[in-house]
């Protein structure tokens, strides 16, 4: 066998970057990860934008072992919302504008002390609160997520929690009787 081809590794990154650039040419923006594993295909914001905004998220719910992916479903579901709303496209674009501006330097560049100065500036507009309301919906109603934390999901269509793990602690032990007492 040969070694002078290209191994999977090469093959999946060369082709997951070929792809890349035909969806850049086929809609004209994409957010993509710094080290390739994820992709956002965005149409009515642009690729920093659509950054800052992820920074943003990740500052309004920091969770230090969630992937930026998750809260890049943040920025689809702000991005989504906005191609069909002129107004809310036109708060987005102002309100990153407004991020990007307010220390002279790109928001998604700033260290996590003053990207919190300046979303702490800005938390009574409208814009903050859009932001912090979709990401509230769009990250915590992710079963990805749900996952993550140890979370099962709902039970109701289980029968509920009572005969889903609701008493199968093992490692609390038993309770004296005396914390229990039988009904009688």
């Amino acid at each position: 066998m040969s070694n002078t081809g290209m191994n999977r590794r090469q093959f999946l990154q060369t082709s997951g970057l070929a792809a890349a650039g035909v969806a850049v040419i086929a809609s004209g923006t994409v957010l993509m990860a710094s080290d390739g594993a994820w992709a956002l295909e965005l149409g009515a914001v642009s690729a920093d934008e659509g950054m800052a905004l992820l920074k943003m998220t990740r500052q309004l719910y920091p969770h230090d072992t969630l992937a930026d992916m998750y809260y890049a479903g943040v920025v689809e579901a702000l991005d989504g919302e906005a191609k069909g709303n002129a107004e809310l496209a036109g708060m987005i674009k102002e309100g990153v504008a407004r991020l990007d501006g307010a220390m002279g330097v790109k928001f998604a560049e700033l260290s996590e002390g003053n990207q919190l100065e300046v979303l702490k500036s800005m938390e009574d507009s409208a814009f903050f609160q859009k932001v912090r309301g979709t990401t509230v919906v769009a990250l915590y109603n992710n079963p990805l997520v749900w996952r993550h934390f140890g979370y099962e999901g709902p039970s109701a269509e289980f029968g509920g929690y009572l005969e889903r793990g609701f008493d199968d602690l093992t490692w609390a032990g038993e309770p004296s009787e005396d914390a229990s007492p039988k009904a009688g």
